[in-house]
């Protein structure tokens, strides 16, 4: 009995250890099989993302191709490997696309918000035209300037009569190129040189200065200015008004004082239908004094009255000088003046005759030297 107990034993043993080898057989290839499902099953995965990529790319180049009334173009091979279609040789290339337009600059402010008020005016420290010329950078040949941000009120020229006035020159180009770029004018200088020696004749080379300026620039406002007269406010604006504006209020000379209700001496400013309607200025005023009050009777008579900033602001410096040679009074301007009326329409920007003798394009202004004739 013990022996067949033992052998019974031996054989459950036996098959015991067989199944359990069987059971870690069939776990070990389920366990193989599951990894390979694994690894087909994520290759499949990416196989139909980059299908899918594909696809989206070539829908996307179709659509960028060009279209010939409404039939897709059709890529080749080669095409396809270039991502662009060749143009048939006989065919224009496209047009490139169009660079962005500049935006419009709109117009600069009535009143500029550059303005600092009123300045202080010394002429006991020398200047030069070069160190002008550095503190201004932003001026073009001829002593030009236009506002860069913004769209200027005005064309405004600066004529200058001129002869033998280089010093003051140099203070007068110092203190008003700045405060004529802070005043956002679109504006050219121009200084008008008599030539020779004979009398001097301010009311025409301010008429010289008209012509030739309108032959640069189709300028709007004209700005008359003696050349030793600076203003000490920049809110005296150097542009036209709806009447013809007198600049140099107040000068030191008369006490910061207006000597007479109708003076309109020193510096002014009119716009181009304001000048032509009083025919200009006279051509026959030689020597000086005279010219600013038949140009006063000139405006009352085609009905212009005299427009003014206020006595603070007009106030003005005078570079004290003696006067210069042959420029003596006038001793025909009273007469003249009495015969304004009967004068200006035959004497004036219509009748005046002269000769360009050079023009030279200078860092900090333009310089006309004429021959305007003599009496």
């Amino acid at each position: 009995m013990a022996g067949d107990s033992t052998t019974s034993f031996s054989l459950l043993h036996r098959t015991c250890k067989l199944v359990v080898l069987l059971c870690f057989l069939h776990i070990s290839v389920t366990v193989v099989f599951y990894v390979r499902s694994l690894d087909i099953r994520f290759a499949f995965a990416q196989n139909q993302q980059s299908h899918h990529v594909t696809t989206q790319t070539n829908r996307v180049r179709n659509t960028e191709l060009p279209r010939e009334k409404g039939v897709a173009a059709e890529l080749d091979p080669q095409q396809n490997r270039n991502d662009k279609p060749e143009l048939p040789k006989d065919e224009p290339k496209p047009p490139e696309q169009p660079v962005e337009e500049k935006k419009k600059l709109e117009k600069c402010p009535e009143t500029s918000p550059l303005l600092v008020g009123p300045l202080r005016v010394e002429f006991n420290i020398p200047v030069s035209l070069d160190q002008i010329k550095k503190e201004n950078p932003n001026l073009q040949p001829g002593g030009r300037f236009r506002p860069r941000d913004c769209v200027a009120q005005q064309k405004v020229a600066i004529i200058i009569p001129f002869r033998k006035r280089d010093e003051h020159l140099k203070y007068w180009l110092y203190y008003l190129h700045p405060i004529l770029q802070r005043q956002q004018l679109d504006y050219g200088v121009y200084v008008i040189n008599q030539d020779g020696d004979e009398i001097f004749n301010r009311a025409k080379l301010l008429n010289v200065g008209y012509a030739e300026a309108l032959k640069e620039y189709d300028y709007g406002c004209f700005v008359f200015s003696d050349v030793d007269l600076i203003p000490m406010d920049d809110h005296n604006t150097y542009k036209c008004f709806s009447q013809p504006r007198h600049l140099s209020v107040s000068m030191d000379k008369f006490g910061f004082r207006l000597p007479y209700n109708q003076y309109f001496g020193g510096v002014s400013s009119m716009s181009k239908e304001q000048y032509l309607k009083i025919n200009g200025f006279p051509n026959n005023y030689w020597g000086w004094g005279g010219e600013d009050d038949d140009i006063y009777n000139r405006l009352a008579s085609r009905g212009m009255s005299i427009s003014r900033a206020s006595g603070d602001i007009g106030r003005c410096r005078m570079i004290r000088h003696e006067r210069d040679k042959q420029n003596d009074p006038n001793p025909q301007r009273f007469d003249r003046i009495a015969h304004t009326r009967d004068t200006m329409n035959k004497d004036g920007i219509k009748s005046l005759t002269y000769k360009v003798v050079k023009v030279e394009k200078l860092d900090l202004f333009t310089k006309i030297t004429v021959d305007v004739g003599k009496p």
